[in-house]
């Protein structure tokens, strides 16, 4: 009998609590907050400003400035109302919904002072999002296995770039010690080359000032010859009267030779000796020649109609050697030409050298000390060659291994694939820990939108960054921010255009199935019930 009535007791002892419980926490509270609501007691504003009778709370007057009296109702326009919603998710809204005809709960308890009708539809809600929650759930323990693969797979890598690194290392030391002995040999063949081909160097030096001399004193002839040809009388002196009487001078070609053509010539002078004609007057001749040529065969070619033999070597000087007809030209006197006829003459005579054999010029044994000495210059190129293959290789290991590829390796196997996604407009090709890019549907260019800046995700692994893109017109270098999400493959699924030049992606891997996932399920599920 005993036993029965304090069970009786208890049971009201429980009931009492949960009937106190509903009276301590006024309407739009928190039960994380409903210690902050006692009604046997003055109630205290959340930021201190203000402390009121119990009764003010929630008496649809604002007195608190944080809103935190009107909890439950609309007085307040910084306030919230704090939706249970058994069976699903708890939701805070701004008390400004609160009683204004329209259901933001889903139990309807904001609704309480109106028609609104609102059906509290939290439990199929809350099932819904939980047969999600679990379907993600399975999505992450699925995708955490491949992780693991992927994971496995990326630590293999890396151990095996460790193994190739150290083994470059050695060869490196090979390799380098190699060069060593080659530049050796390379040098010693040389030595003996130079040797043998001192003795032809000084023969083809002193074939060279021959020729030097040789041209120089043709030179001289020709110019001399001129000289002659002006010089009338033959006293080597060229006077005023002996350049009106020679023809070339006559430029403006009126029969006469007037004194500003003569001044043109001598300048201040009154005559020219040799040395004077050589320095000074030939530079000035030498462009009225060319000029008097071209006047003589263009007179020739209308006469005619057919190119005249050339009556000197002039033509050839000032001539393009890929056109056929020259344009009449003024003469005047140029700086630029002054060694135009040194030069043309320096290379007939270069063209009339043979090329160089060799095989005949050089005796047998020298010719053995240049072959050898070839071999020891392409054995030595080819070991430098081999030590730059290896540094090259070697920093490409080394910036991967230093490569951040997730905690666990995991995205080091996406290295060096890439993603297509297609829209109406382009194609973007996604290429992890490289580029990223557009190319245009229709065909084009492609546009490379950024590089591989590193992990921005607030959970690092979560976003990558790509920056460093081709420049907008008239706007900022491109960018591209990839979300990465857990997914049973490796695809890229959403590309749009937030801002002006910079991209946003959202891509899916196996990689980022991390476990941790399933424990914000599973509080999100807990937060539900």
């Amino acid at each position: 009998m005993f036993q029965v009535y304090d069970i009786l007791l208890v049971f009201q002892f429980i009931l009492s609590l949960a009937c106190s419980s509903s009276v301590l926490k006024p309407r739009g509270v928190a039960l994380s907050k409903a210690s902050l609501y006692v009604p046997n007691a003055d109630f205290t504003c959340f930021d201190g400003s203000y402390t009121i009778p119990f009764v003010y709370v929630n008496d649809d007057y604002c007195d608190c400035q944080d809103g935190s009296d009107e909890p439950g109702t609309s007085a307040c326009p910084n306030g919230t109302f704090y939706c249970t919603n058994a069976g699903h998710t708890p939701q805070l809204i701004p008390s400004s919904r609160v009683n204004d005809g329209i259901c933001d709960c889903c139990d309807g308890t904001d609704e309480y002072a109106t028609h609104a009708n609102c059906v509290n539809n939290c439990d199929a809600l809350g099932y819904a999002a939980r047969e999600e929650a679990r379907q993600k759930e399975e999505l992450v323990r699925q995708g955490s296995e491949l992780m693991r693969q992927l994971s496995d797979h990326g630590k293999k890598m890396k151990k095996e770039k460790q193994e190739r690194l150290h083994q470059l290392e050695k060869q490196k030391q090979e390799a380098e010690y190699l060069k060593q002995e080659k530049e050796k040999l390379k040098a010693e063949a040389e030595s003996s080359e130079n040797v043998a081909l001192e003795k032809y160097r000084l023969i083809e030096e002193q074939e060279k000032k021959k020729v030097a001399e040789e041209e120089k004193n043709a030179q001289m002839q020709e110019i001399f010859k001129f000289f002659s040809d002006i010089d009338q009388n033959h006293d080597e002196i060229i006077t005023i009267d002996e350049v009106q009487a020679y023809g070339v001078f006559d430029t403006n070609k009126d029969g006469v030779i007037s004194d500003e053509e003569v001044q043109y010539f001598l300048g201040a002078a009154e005559s020219y000796s040799w040395s004077q004609f050589h320095d000074i007057g030939w530079p000035r001749l030498k462009p009225l020649l060319i000029a008097y040529q071209q006047q003589v065969e263009a007179e020739n070619q209308q006469q005619t109609g057919s190119t005249s033999p050339k009556s000197n070597d002039f033509d050839d000087q000032d001539r393009s050697e890929e056109s056929d007809h020259e344009p009449d030209h003024e003469p005047e006197a140029k700086e630029g030409d002054e060694g135009d006829l040194d030069d043309k003459e320096e290379e007939d005579h270069a063209s009339e050298e043979p090329s160089p054999d060799h095989s005949a010029k050089y005796d047998e044994e020298t010719q053995q000390l240049i072959e050898s000495a070839n071999r020891a210059r392409s054995e030595y190129d080819e070991a430098e060659r081999a030590v730059r293959d290896i540094e090259r290789e070697k920093k490409q290991i080394e910036d991967s291994i230093n490569k951040d590829y997730g905690s666990n390796e995991e995205f080091a196997p996406l290295e060096g694939e890439c993603f297509e996604y297609t829209d109406r407009e382009y194609t973007y090709k996604f290429c992890p820990f490289d580029q990223i890019s557009q190319r245009p549907v229709s065909g084009g260019m492609e546009t490379r939108l950024g590089n591989w800046a590193g992990w921005i995700g607030p959970n690092k692994y979560d976003a990558m960054k790509y920056d460093g893109g081709q420049t907008c017109w008239n706007g900022p270098p491109r960018s591209a921010h990839i979300n990465i999400l857990c997914g049973l493959e490796s695809a890229l699924i959403s590309a749009s255009e937030p801002n002006r030049c910079e991209y946003l992606f959202d891509f899916i891997t196996p990689a980022a199935c991390h476990l941790d996932l399933i424990k914000q399920y599973e509080q999100h599920e807990h937060d539900e019930l």
